[in-house]
C-alpha cells in the first residue's frame, strides 16, 4: 500500500504549487521514507534513486518560497500557506527522509553514538565568556569554553577569563593549538579506537538527500540576491532573505552537532565537485532556475580584484601608483562594475605618468598572481556557499554552520583553501560594507580558527600562495586611499601616503586582514617563506612605504588652527597594527645565527625603499622647516632588524650599514622628531591645538614606545657611532635651534627661536644627548635587564598596581616573543625590585588597591632618571619620581636637601657601538660644555639648574667612558693639523678639561657690555689660546663646519669615503640672516673646564674656597673610588664627584686641581646687570616672596580650618545645646543657645524665628532584615539553595499584625504593635543648626545655581553649608529653657498611686495645637516631610483607608524605628554605655517634640486608653455587652515598647522624670506577666503542673508578688481556665523545648524576654533627660539597666544572685490584675486556641542585621548567575545583578522587566530596602548602590591575588572576597551612611 502511494505520488500529476502535498501523503511521510530506504538498499538501486530524485525535486522546488520572497503578500492572498509554510513542509520531508522512516529524534541519537569526540570545537559568538590559558596554549589565540576549562586542571596556570569580541571556538583536544596536559577529561581520551564503524545504511539517505537540500539553499541565496543599484547594498532585502532561510540553516547547524559521522557525510557533499557540476549544470528548461543562475553570474562578475572604482585619485581617474601591468589584467577579466572604463581609457591610464616616476610596483611580474586578479570560479557547494556567505556579509548562522564543521579534518583543509581563494573578494566586500565592524568580527571569527594552526597555514602557503594573496590584497586595500605626500618638497613630491582621514583607516576596517597576516607570520615555517621570497619583501616594503610620512603636521605660526583633526589616532593605530606588529612577528623568527640571511634580505630591501623614498620626496640635506611626521616605519624596520642582527645573529654591523651619505640622510628625520618633541613641550606648537600634544604623548606611550621612539633613538645611536662626531653634535644643536645661544657673550640674537623658548629647547637638546649617550636598550642589555630597568622606571614615578605595571611595561607586541606579560621573568623581577603594599581600609575613606612600591635598595642603586625621562608621558611624572626620590633620601637619612638626579652606571656597550662614545670626546661638545659652564658661572640669562645638571652629566659620562689612560706627557705635540683648532688641543675630554682658554673672539650686538672693553694688546702670546687663532673659537662655526663636511662627503668619490678629513674652518660664516649690527669683541676668559668647575662649587655652596681636594687628607680615596657619600646629593656633590674622577684619570689633572685650589680664588666676577635684567630679577624675587607669603597664609588657613572642624564636630555638637542636667541647685535661667551656620549669629530658638537641625530623612528597611538565628544567610549559588524571607523581623511583624487584624477591632490593633520595620523613617543629623529662614534663602540660592549638583534641590535636598553632609530637611528645635528641665528632674516624693493618676489626667487633656506661629508651621511641614519620606504602603495598615489611627501608629513608630536603629548601631546592647558617637549627633529629643505635638492632636478615648487597663481593676460586667462586634486586643498581646512610646508621646512635653519612671514601672509589670505567660506556653504539661503546685504554696507569702515562682503558678492556673493549653497535638511539640527547665534557665529566659524593652527605655531616658548610660558586663546588663531606670530599689544588695522579679512594683494587687488580663485571653482562646498561643510567644531576641555571606571565589557567583534566566522575563539578562540584602536576581537596565516606567533594580530597591538597594553586578564584579532617585558605583568587594579590583572583568583573573571591604559595605548599610561617605552620585531616572 505504502509503495503504491509513493509511486502514485512520484509518477502522478504534480500538485498545484500553492497547495501542500496531498494530505494522505503528508501523513505517510514516514512510510514513503521507509520504502525509499529499502529501495535504495537493494544492490540495483537505480529505480529507487530516480524515485527519490523526483520526490526531492518536487518537495524542494525552489519556486514557491521565492514567490514568497518577492512578494509575500500576494502569495498569502492567493491562499497558499503563506511564506514559511512550504519551507516547513520541505524541512519535515527532509527530516523524515534522513531518518529513513524512523523517528527523527531516535535517528539523531543513533548518529551521535558514532561520534569520536576527540575535539570539542564548540563554536560561540560575540560576548560569550571563554577562557585562555597561556601556560597550556601553543598559539596565542587558544581559547577554551567554560566547561572544558573547569573540567581540565589549570591550577597555578596563567589563565584568564574573557568576553569574546568576535566569537571563537573551543580548542580543547586540538594538540596543534594547545598542550595535551591542558585537555579536559572528556577530550583526553583518544577514542577513535573504541568507536565502532558506522553502519552503511544509517547515513545512506543523508548522502542522497543532502546535496539536493544544499543546492536548494544555494538557489534561494542566488534568487534572493539583487546586485545593489548605485552601490547601495539593499540591506533590508538581504535580511529578509536571511530570515526566511533561518530554519534551513538552523537545520544544517543541527546536523553538524550530531557528531563526527554526520560531519563526514556533509564534508563529502560540500566538497564533491561532481555533485555540484551535475546539479548546477543540469538546469535545462526550468525558467526559474535559469533566472537565478543569471543572477549568480552577475554577482560573480564583480568578484575579481579590479581597481578601486569609486576613487578619483588626484583628479585623474586611474588606478594607483603605476601598477599598469595589473590594471590590464584586472580589467581583462572583470568587466563587472567597471563597464564605464573602456579600453581606450586604459591606455590613457598607462600613459598618465603622474605618479609613475617612482619605481613601479611589480606585482604581477610572475604568473602565479594571475589567479588573485581573476574572477572567481566555483567547483563545489562549499565554494559557492562561502561566496554567498561573503556576499550576504557573513550572516551569523552561516558562519556558525561553516565553523561547526571544522572538527572534520578533511573539511578543514578544503574550507581553508576555499577561504584563501575568496580572500580578495572578502576584502572588496568588507570595504563596501556599511556594517564593517560586525563583518570584521565575523571574518576574524573564521580566520582565526584556520590560521592559528601552523600545519594548516604552512600547507595553504605552499599550495595556494597564501602570502602572495595576503600581501597583494593588503596593498590593494590601501591603494584606494592614497594621497600625495606633502613632506619636504610639496610641489614635486612623487611620494604617496595613506590618507588618515579615510573611513578605511579611521574605522580600522583593515584590521581583519592585518590580524590574519600577523597570525600567519607567527608560524615559523610561514615566516621563513616570507623572508626568503625577495618579490614578497619588495612588495611588502612598498606597502610599508605608504605609511612613511603619513599624517604630516605643519606648525601653525599665525593663528590657531580652526579645526583640530583627530586623524592621529588612526595614524598611530595603522602604523602599530599594519607595520609594527608584522615586523615584530618577523623579528621573532630571526633569533639565531642561521637566520642571518633573512636579516640581510630585509635590510637590503628596506634600504632600497628608503632610497626610493628620499628620491621621491626630493630630499637633499636639510629637512623642511616647521613640519614633522611621527611615522617613519621604514626607518624603524631598518633599525629593529639591525638591532636583532647584532644582538642575536652575531652579524657584523658594518656589513649591513650603508655609506656615510645615506647615514646622514637616515638620521635627519628621527632627529627632527626628537627636536619637535622638545618644541611641542616648549609650547611652540600651541597653535596646532591639543592634538599635537596628543601625538607627542602617544609616541612615547607604553604601547607604542618600543615600536616608535626606541627604534628611532637606536637608529640615531647607530648613525652617531658611524658618523663624524663633530658633525653629529653640531647637527643636534642646529636641529634644536640653539646654536646662537652657545656664545660666550652675555647677549646674542637667535634668528630661529623666540627668547622665551630658548631655555627649554636648550634643556631639550642636552637631555636628548644624555639619553642618546646613556641609553643601552638596544646596545647590549639583556632582556631581563631591560625588563628590570623598565619596571624600576615605572615604579619610581608612582606606586603601581600589578595590572597597570603589566600595561605600562612595553613588551614586544608579538605574543610569541618571549617576554609574555605575566610570565615567570615578570613576576621574579617584580618581587626583586618592589614590595607589595596590601590594600588599606580607612573607614569612610577611598577604597585602595594593592600597590607595588620600589624597595629601598632600588632607590639607592637603580633609580635611573634618564629612563624615567624617556618613559614619561606627562612631564609631571618626572617631578613625581624626583619627589619620591627626595623623600626616600630624607627618610633614610642619606641626604637632607634637594637632591639632583643621581648618576647611574651603565651596562657596558656592545663592541659594535663603541663609536658612540666618540661623541663625548669631540671638540665641538667640549666647546659647548665649556661655553655653558662659563655662562652659568657668569649668570647669563636663560640657563637653568636643569642645564647645569645635564652639562655635568655629560662631563661625567665622558670621564667614565674615556679612552685608555692617556700619558700625561703627551701634550699638544701631535702634528701641525692640531694647532688650528684653537679651543682645545686634542679630542680627549680628560686632557681637554685642564686646558686653559685665554681669549675668545665673539660676535655680539653693539649694545652688549663686552664691546665697551678695551681689547687686550694683540701681542699677548699667552699659552695655547693665542690671539691669532682665537677668532675660530666661536661656536657659530659649528654649523658651517657641518655643512662643509656634508658637501664634501657627498662630492667625494666613494673610494676615499673611509678617510675622514677635517676641513679648515671658515671664519667668515655668520648665522643665516643674522641682523647686521653684530660686531666682534674679544673676551678675556682665562679658565679651563676644571677651574670653572671649582668656581661653580664655590658659587653653589655660597662660600669662598669651599672646595678642598679630598685626596690631600685621605689618599685612599684615589684607590677605591666608589664612595657612597658621593652617590646621592645635589650639584655640589656632583661637582666633587666629577673632580675626583678627573683627578683619578690623570696625574696632570690632579696637580692642576690642587694648584687652582691653592691660588686664593678671586671673587666671582661681578655681574654686569643691565637695567632690563635687573627688572626681571626684581620681578622674580618679588614673585618668590609673594609665593612664600601665600604658602604661609594657606598653611595658617588650613590649620585654622582643621581646628575649627574638630571643634565643630565634637565640642559644638548639639549635646551642649540639648538641655542638660545642671549640677548646681540654684535655678539658673538660661536658654539653650544655637549657632546658625549660615548667618553665624547665635541665639535661642524662638516661636517666631525658630532654629532647626540639619537632618537627613530616609526610609529604611534595615530593621526588617534582622533574623532570629545566628548564622547569616549565604548568597545562593546553586538551584537548590534558596532564601525565603519568612524568618526576617519584618515578615514576623507583618504576620502578627494581620493575625491581630483578623480577630480584633482594627483601631485597637493599630495601637498594639509598631510598624516601620520595613520602610521606617530614620532621622540623622550632622549636628549643625541654622535659622529656618536662613535655610529657605539658602535653598533659593541653590535653586538658581546652575552648577550640576549631585542632588535634587526640588526634592528639598541640600548639603549642610558647614560640613557638606547630605541632608533633605530641617528639624525645628523646640524652644525651651534649662530651668524647666531642672525642675522637672527633681525627684518628687509622691507615691505611685498619685503619679498614676497624674499621668492619666495629663493624657486626658486634649492637646491644642499651638497658635499659628512660624515654629508650628515648620513643625507641620517637617511632619509632612517625614510622611513623604516613605511610601504609602509602609504607612497605611488600617483596614479603613485614611483613618487617623494610621497616622497615630505611624508617628510613634517613627520614634520606635530611630531608637531601635540606634540600638543596632551600638551593637545590639547597651553594655558599652556612655554617650556613644551616635548620641553626639542625635536628634531624638527634637524629633520627640515634633511627634508629641502631633500625637496630642489625637486623643484616645479614655474608655480605650490602655493606661486604665494597666492600672485599674475593672468591673466584671463590662465584657458582656459587646459580643457582636470584634473585641479589643487583649492587653497581654500588646507590644509593651509600643505602649511605652504611646504613653510618653501622649503626655505634654517636656515630661517630668517621675512620670516617666512611673510609666516604666507600670509597663514592666505587664511585660513580666507576658514573659511568664510565654514561658508557660513553651514548657510541657508536667513542668506546668509541677510549677503550679510549688508556686501555689508561695502565693500567700509576703513577697509572692516579687517572686517569679508564685506569679508563674498563678498565671498557669489562670490560663488553664481557658483552652490555651488544650489541644496538645502535633503542633504543640514544635514549640516545647526538650530541655528540662532549671530555675537558672527560667530566670535567664525571663531576663532575655525583658531586656529589649529595658534597652529601648534606657536609651529613651538618656535622650529625654540627658542621663549617661552606665557601661557594664553582658551578664549584668539587666540589673544595671533596671536600677538605672529606677525599677530596682536603691538599697538592693548584690550578694545573692539577682532575680528579675525583684524589679516588680505592682500598682494594684498583682494577682487581681493578672487574673483580669488572663481572662481576656481565655475568652479569645475559647474560639481560637492555636492563634492565641502563637500570639503569646513573641520572638523578641533579634540578631543584628547582616548582608548575605558571599563565597570565597568570585567564579562561583559568576558561573551560576551569568547564564541564569530572569524569573520575570525568562531571558538571560544582558546585565544581571543580584541583591546582596535578600539574594533576588534582577535585570539591570532590562527593559523586559520594566513596570510603570521603573526598571527592575529601582523597583526592587523600593520593595526590598524602601529605596536603598545594594546590588552586585555579575558581569562587572562591582557593587552599585541605589538610594532613592540617585545611584553610585560603590566599588568591588572581590580583589585579585594582587589586591586590585577587576571592574567589568576585563583582565579576567581569579577574584577573591575581601572580607574587610565587605565589612565596610555592611557597616555603611547598617549605619545609613552611604550618602555621606560615597561622593560620586548621579540620578538614575528609574533606568537601572
Amino acid at each position: 500500500m505504502a509503495a503504491a502511494a509513493a509511486a502514485a505520488a512520484v509518477g502522478g500529476p504534480q500538485p498545484p504549487q500553492s497547495e501542500l502535498p496531498a494530505p494522505g501523503l503528508a501523513l505517510d511521510k514516514a512510510a514513503t521514507a521507509a520504502h525509499l530506504k529499502a529501495a535504495l538498499s537493494r544492490p540495483d538501486n537505480r529505480a529507487g534513486a530516480e524515485e527519490l530524485q523526483a520526490l526531492l525535486e518536487r518537495v524542494l522546488s525552489a519556486e514557491r518560497p521565492l514567490a514568497a520572497v518577492a512578494d509575500s503578500e500576494e502569495a498569502a492572498a492567493a491562499g497558499g500557506g503563506g511564506p514559511g509554510a512550504a519551507e516547513e513542509e520541505a524541512l519535515e520531508w527532509c527530516k523524515c527522509l534522513l531518518a529513513g522512516g524512523g523517528g527523527y529524534e531516535e535517528f539523531c541519537a543513533a548518529v551521535r553514538a558514532y561520534d569520536p569526540a576527540a575535539l570539542c570545537g564548540l563554536v560561540w559568538t560575540a560576548n560569550f565568556v571563554a577562557y585562555r590559558c597561556r601556560t597550556c596554549g601553543i598559539s596565542p589565540c587558544m581559547s577554551l569554553c567554560a566547561e572544558c576549562f573547569h573540567q581540565g586542571d589549570h591550577t597555578g596556570h596563567d589563565f584568564n577569563m574573557f568576553r569574546s569580541q568576535a566569537g571563537g571556538a573551543c580548542d580543547c583536544g586540538d594538540s596543534n593549538v594547545m598542550r595535551e596536559s591542558g585537555f579536559c577529561r572528556r577530550h583526553q581520551i583518544k577514542s577513535s579506537s573504541t568507536i565502532p564503524c558506522v553502519p552503511k545504511d544509517l547515513l545512506m539517505m543523508s548522502e542522497f538527500v543532502l546535496p539536493r537540500f544544499i543546492f536548494c539553499l544555494i538557489q534561494y541565496l542566488r534568487e534572493g540576491y539583487n546586485e545593489p543599484a548605485a552601490d547601495v547594498p539593499s540591506e533590508k532585502d538581504l535580511n529578509k532573505v536571511l530570515q526566511l532561510l533561518e530554519p534551513q540553516i538552523s537545520f544544517l547547524e543541527d546536523l553538524t552537532k550530531m557528531g563526527g559521522a554526520m560531519r563526514s557525510v556533509l564534508t563529502q557533499v560540500l566538497t564533491n565537485q561532481q555533485n555540484y557540476k551535475d546539479l548546477t549544470s543540469g538546469l535545462g528548461e526550468n525558467a526559474c532556475a535559469k533566472k537565478s543562475h543569471e543572477k549568480y553570474l552577475i554577482a560573480l562578475k564583480s568578484s575579481g580584484l579590479t581597481y578601486p572604482e569609486d576613487k578619483l585619485v588626484y583628479g585623474i581617474q586611474e588606478p594607483s601608483a603605476g601598477t599598469s601591468t595589473l590594471a590590464v589584467q584586472g580589467f581583462a577579466g572583470a568587466t563587472g562594475t567597471l563597464g564605464q572604463l573602456d579600453s581606450s581609457d586604459e591606455e590613457d591610464q598607462d600613459g598618465s605618468q603622474g605618479l609613475g616616476k617612482r619605481k613601479r610596483v611589480k606585482l604581477s611580474s610572475s604568473t602565479k598572481d594571475q589567479s588573485i586578479m581573476d574572477v572567481l570560479k566555483h567547483k563545489s557547494f562549499l565554494e559557492e556557499l562561502l561566496f554567498w556567505t561573503i556576499k550576504y556579509e557573513f550572516p551569523q548562522k552561516m558562519v556558525t554552520f561553516l565553523l561547526n564543521m571544522l572538527p572534520d579534518q578533511e573539511y578543514k583543509v578544503a574550507f581553508t583553501k576555499t577561504f584563501v581563494q575568496h580572500y580578495a573578494f572578502i576584502m572588496k566586500t568588507l570595504k563596501k560594507s556599511h556594517e564593517s565592524d560586525t563583518m570584521s568580527n565575523r571574518i576574524v571569527h573564521i580566520s582565526v580558527q584556520l590560521f592559528s594552526n601552523e600545519e594548516l597555514a604552512r600547507q595553504v602557503t605552499e599550495e595556494c600562495q597564501l602570502l602572495d594573496i595576503m600581501v597583494t590584497v593588503l596593498l590593494y586595500m590601501m591603494e584606494s586611499c592614497l594621497i600625495k605626500s606633502e613632506l619636504q618638497d610639496e610641489e614635486n613630491s612623487l611620494h604617496v601616503v595613506v590618507n588618515c582621514g579615510e573611513a578605511l583607516l579611521k574605522n580600522n576596517t583593515y584590521w581583519p586582514l592585518v590580524s590574519d597576516f600577523i597570525n600567519i607570520l607567527s608560524h615559523q615555517s610561514v615566516a621563513k617563506r616570507f623572508l626568503e621570497d625577495h618579490g614578497l619583501l619588495v612588495t611588502w616594503m612598498n606597502f610599508v612605504s605608504f605609511f612613511q610620512g603619513m599624517n604630516l603636521n605643519k606648525r601653525e605660526l599665525n593663528e590657531h588652527v580652526e579645526f583640530e583633526s583627530q586623524t592621529y589616532y588612526a595614524a598611530f593605530a595603522a602604523e602599530l597594527e599594519a607595520c609594527a606588529q608584522p615586523m615584530w612577528g618577523l623579528l621573532s623568527h630571526c633569533k639565531v645565527r642561521e637566520t642571518q640571511e633573512y636579516t640581510r634580505n630585509v635590510v637590503r630591501y628596506c634600504l632600497e625603499a628608503l632610497q626610493d623614498w628620499f628620491d621621491a620626496i626630493n630630499f637633499v640635506d636639510e629637512p623642511a622647516p616647521n613640519q614633522v611626521t611621527f611615522h617613519l616605519p621604514l626607518h624603524r624596520y631598518y633599525a629593529m632588524f639591525l638591532s636583532k642582527a647584532v644582538k642575536c645573529q652575531e652579524l657584523d654591523l658594518d656589513s649591513v650599514l650603508p655609506d656615510q651619505e645615506m647615514l646622514m640622510k637616515l638620521m635627519i628625520h628621527p632627529l627632527q622628531i626628537q627636536a619637535s618633541l622638545a618644541e611641542i613641550h616648549s609650547n611652540m606648537w600651541v597653535r596646532n591645538g591639543l592634538q599635537i600634544k596628543g601625538q607627542a604623548m602617544t609616541y612615547v606611550q607604553s604601547h607604542f614606545c618600543n615600536s616608535m621612539i626606541d627604534p628611532d633613538i637606536y637608529l640615531l645611536q647607530v648613525c652617531a657611532s658611524r658618523l663624524d662626531p663633530d658633525y653629529f653634535i653640531s647637527s643636534v644643536f642646529e636641529r634644536f635651534k640653539v646654536v646662537d645661544l652657545l656664545t660666550m657673550a652675555s647677549q646674542h640674537q637667535n634668528t630661529v627661536l623666540d627668547a622665551e623658548h630658548e631655555r627649554s629647547m636648550l634643556e631639550g637638546a642636552l637631555t636628548f644627548l644624555v639619553i642618546l649617550l646613556s641609553l643601552r636598550l638596544h646596545l647590549g642589555m639583556s632582556d631581563d635587564e631591560i625588563l628590570r630597568a623598565e619596571m624600576v622606571a615605572q615604579l619610581c614615578m608612582n606606586d603601581r598596581t600589578h595590572s597597570s605595571l603589566l600595561d605600562l611595561i612595553p613588551e614586544n607586541p608579538n605574543p610569541k616573543s618571549g617576554i609574555i606579560p605575566g610570565s615567570y621573568s615578570f613576576e621574579s623581577v617584580l618581587s626583586a625590585v618592589a614590595d607589595f603594599k596590601a590594600p588599606v581600609f580607612e573607614p569612610g575613606g577611598s577604597m585602595q588597591q594593592g600597590m607595588y612600591t620600589p624597595k629601598a635598595e632600588v632607590w639607592d642603586q637603580e633609580f635611573d632618571p634618564v629612563m624615567v625621562i624617556l618613559r614619561t608621558v606627562y612631564r609631571r611624572d618626572v617631578q613625581s619620581a624626583m619627589d619620591r626620590y627626595t623623600a626616600f633620601l630624607k627618610q633614610s637619612g642619606k641626604f637632607p636637601g634637594n637632591p639632583w638626579p643621581p648618576y647611574k652606571k651603565r651596562t657596558p656597550l656592545h663592541p659594535s657601538y663603541k663609536g658612540l662614545m666618540r661623541l663625548l670626546h669631540c671638540k665641538t661638545l667640549h666647546i659647548v660644555l665649556f661655553t655653558l659652564l662659563y655662562k652659568i658661572l657668569m649668570d647669563h640669562q636663560n640657563l637653568s639648574e636643569h642645564v647645569l645638571c645635564m652639562v655635568l652629566y655629560l662631563i661625567e659620562l665622558g670621564l667614565e667612558n674615556s679612552a685608555d689612560e692617556e700619558s700625561d706627557e703627551e701634550a699638544s705635540v701631535c702634528g701641525p693639523e692640531r694647532c688650528h683648532d684653537s679651543w682645545f688641543p686634542g679630542s680627549n675630554l680628560v686632557s681637554n678639561m685642564r686646558h686653559f682658554i685665554n681669549y675668545v673672539r665673539v660676535r655680539v650686538p653693539e649694545t652688549a657690555p663686552e664691546v665697551k672693553r678695551d681689547s687686550p694688546p694683540s701681542t699677548s702670546s699667552d699659552s695655547v689660546g693665542s690671539l691669532q687663532n682665537s677668532g675660530t673659537a666661536q661656536v657659530f662655526s659649528l654649523v658651517a663646519e657641518r655643512r662643509k663636511k656634508f658637501q664634501e662627503i657627498i662630492n667625494r668619490s666613494s673610494s676615499e669615503a673611509n678617510q675622514v678629513v677635517r676641513p679648515k674652518t671658515s671664519n667668515k660664516w655668520a648665522a643665516p640672516g643674522s641682523a647686521p649690527q653684530l660686531t666682534t669683541a674679544i673676551l678675556e676668559i682665562k679658565e679651563s673646564i676644571l677651574s670653572l668647575l671649582i668656581k661653580l662649587h664655590h658659587k653653589l655652596s655660597g662660600k669662598q674656597n669651599s672646595y678642598y681636594p679630598p685626596w690631600l687628607d685621605d689618599i685612599e680615596i684615589l684607590i677605591q673610588p666608589e664612595i657612597p657619600k658621593y652617590s646621592h646629593g645635589d650639584g655640589i656633590t656632583a661637582v666633587e664627584r666629577i673632580l675626583l674622577k678627573a683627578a683619578l684619570q690623570s696625574r696632570m689633572n690632579k696637580r692642576i686641581i690642587e694648584e687652582i685650589c691653592r691660588k686664593v680664588t678671586p671673587p666671582v666676577p661681578p655681574k654686569k646687570i643691565t637695567a632690563a635684567e635687573k627688572k626681571t630679577l626684581d620681578k622674580e624675587e618679588r614673585r618668590q616672596k609673594a609665593r612664600e607669603r601665600q604658602q604661609k597664609l594657606l598653611a595658617e588657613f588650613a590649620s585654622r580650618q582643621k581646628s575649627f572642624m574638630e571643634t565643630a564636630m565634637d565640642v559644638d555638637s548639639p549635646e551642649n545645646d540639648i538641655p542638660m542636667e545642671i549640677t548646681t541647685a540654684e535655678p539658673q535661667v538660661s536658654e539653650a543657645v544655637y549657632d546658625c551656620v549660615i548667618c553665624g549669629q547665635s541665639g535661642p530658638s524662638s516661636e517666631d524665628r525658630p532654629t532647626g537641625l540639619v537632618v537627613l530623612l530616609q526610609a529604611s528597611s534595615v530593621l526588617g532584615q534582622c533574623r532570629d538565628n545566628i548564622e547569616p544567610k549565604t548568597l545562593p549559588v546553586t538551584e537548590e539553595e534558596q532564601i525565603y524571607p519568612w524568618d526576617t523581623c519584618a515578615a514576623v511583624h507583618d504576620v502578627r499584625l494581620s493575625l491581630l487584624q483578623r480577630y480584633f477591632k482594627d483601631s485597637s490593633c493599630l495601637l498594639a504593635v509598631s510598624i516601620g520595620w520595613e520602610g521606617g523613617v530614620y532621622v540623622q543629623t550632622c549636628g549643625h543648626t541654622l535659622h529656618i529662614d536662613c535655610h529657605k534663602s539658602y535653598m533659593e540660592s541653590l535653586r538658581n545655581d546652575q552648577v550640576l549638583q549631585g542632588f535634587s534641590v526640588d526634592k528639598g535636598e541640600f548639603t549642610c553649608p558647614l560640613c557638606r553632609q547630605f541632608a533633605n530637611s530641617v528639624l525645628p528645635c523646640y524652644p525651651g529653657s534649662n530651668v524647666e528641665s531642672n525642675l522637672w528632674q527633681r525627684p518628687s516624693n509622691k507615691n505611685v498611686q498619685d503619679l498614676i493618676k497624674e499621668v492619666e489626667e495629663l493624657q486626658g487633656q486634649p492637646g491644642a495645637f499651638p497658635s499659628e506661629t512660624n515654629l508650628s508651621k515648620e513643625m507641620e511641614s517637617v511632619m509632612k516631610d517625614i510622611k513623604n519620606t516613605t511610601q504609602k504602603k509602609y504607612r497605611d495598615y488600617s483596614k479603613t483607608p485614611g483613618s487617623p489611627d494610621n497616622d497615630f501608629l505611624f508617628m510613634y513608630s517613627v520614634a520606635r524605628t530611630n531608637l531601635e536603629l540606634e540600638l543596632i548601631h551600638r551593637g545590639g546592647n547597651l553594655c558599652s554605655g556612655g554617650a556613644s558617637t551616635a548620641g553626639k549627633r542625635s536628634c531624638l529629643n527634637q524629633l520627640f517634640h515634633v511627634l508629641a505635638l502631633h500625637m496630642r492632636l489625637y486623643s484616645i478615648d479614655s474608655e480605650f486608653n490602655p493606661w486604665r487597663k494597666l492600672t485599674q481593676l475593672e468591673e466584671v460586667n463590662s465584657q458582656l455587652g459587646n459580643e457582636e462586634q470584634q473585641p479589643e486586643v487583649p492587653i497581654l498581646y500588646h507590644d509593651v515598647t509600643s505602649l511605652l512610646l504611646i504613653q510618653i508621646l501622649m503626655m505634654p512635653q517636656p515630661l517630668r522624670k517621675d512620670h516617666f519612671t512611673c510609666i516604666v514601672k507600670v509597663l514592666f509589670t505587664l511585660l513580666y506577666t507576658q514573659a511568664l505567660a510565654a514561658l508557660s506556653v513553651k514548657c510541657n504539661e508536667e513542668d506546668r503542673s509541677a510549677w503550679k503546685h510549688t508556686g501555689a504554696l508561695k502565693k500567700n507569702t509576703c513577697d509572692a508578688e516579687k517572686s517569679y515562682k508564685g506569679l508563674l503558678s498563678f498565671v498557669i492556673s489562670e490560663l488553664s481556665k481557658g483552652k490555651l493549653y488544650h489541644e496538645e497535638g502535633t503542633q504543640e511539640c514544635a514549640m516545647v523545648s526538650p530541655v528540662a527547665w532549671s530555675p537558672e534557665s527560667m530566670e535567664k529566659y525571663l531576663q532575655d524576654f525583658c531586656l529589649p524593652f529595658l534597652r529601648i527605655t534606657s536609651l529613651l531616658q538618656h535622650h529625654l533627660f540627658g542621663e549617661d548610660l552606665p557601661s557594664c558586663q553582658e551578664e549584668e546588663e539587666f540589673s544595671i539597666l533596671s536600677s538605672c531606670l529606677g525599677l530596682l530599689p536603691t538599697f538592693y544588695q548584690t550578694d545573692h544572685p539577682f532575680i528579675s522579679a525583684s524589679c516588680l512594683d505592682w500598682p494594684v494587687p498583682a494577682f487581681d490584675i493578672i487574673s483580669q488580663w488572663c481572662s481576656e485571653i481565655n475568652s479569645f482562646t475559647e474560639r481560637h486556641a492555636e492563634q492565641g498561643k502563637a500570639l503569646l510567644i513573641q520572638e523578641s531576641r533579634w540578631k543584628l542585621p547582616h548582608l548575605l555571606q558571599l563565597p570565597e571565589n568570585y567564579n562561583t557567583i559568576f558561573q551560576y548567575y551569568h547564564r541564569k534566566t530572569c524569573s520575570v522575563c525568562t531571558k538571560v539578562p544582558k546585565d544581571p545583578a543580584v541583591c546582596l540584602v535578600c539574594g533576588t536576581f534582577v535585570c539591570l537596565k532590562g527593559l523586559c522587566c520594566k513596570q510603570q516606567s521603573y526598571c527592575e533594580c529601582v523597583l526592587h530597591s523600593q520593595n526590598c530596602g524602601a529605596g536603598t538597594g545594594i546590588f552586585l553586578l555579575i558581569n562587572a564584579s562591582v557593587i552599585i548602590i541605589i538610594r532613592g532617585h540617585r545611584f553610585c558605583l560603590w566599588g568591588s568587594v572581590y580583589l585579585d591575588a594582587h589586591g586590585e579590583e577587576d571592574r567589568d572583568l576585563r583582565r579576567g583573573k581569579p577574584l577573591y572576597i575581601c572580607k574587610e571591604r565587605y565589612k565596610v559595605l555592611e557597616q555603611q548599610w547598617i549605619s545609613h551612611t552611604f550618602d555621606h561617605i560615597n561622593k560620586r552620585w548621579g540620578p538614575h531616572y528609574n533606568g537601572l
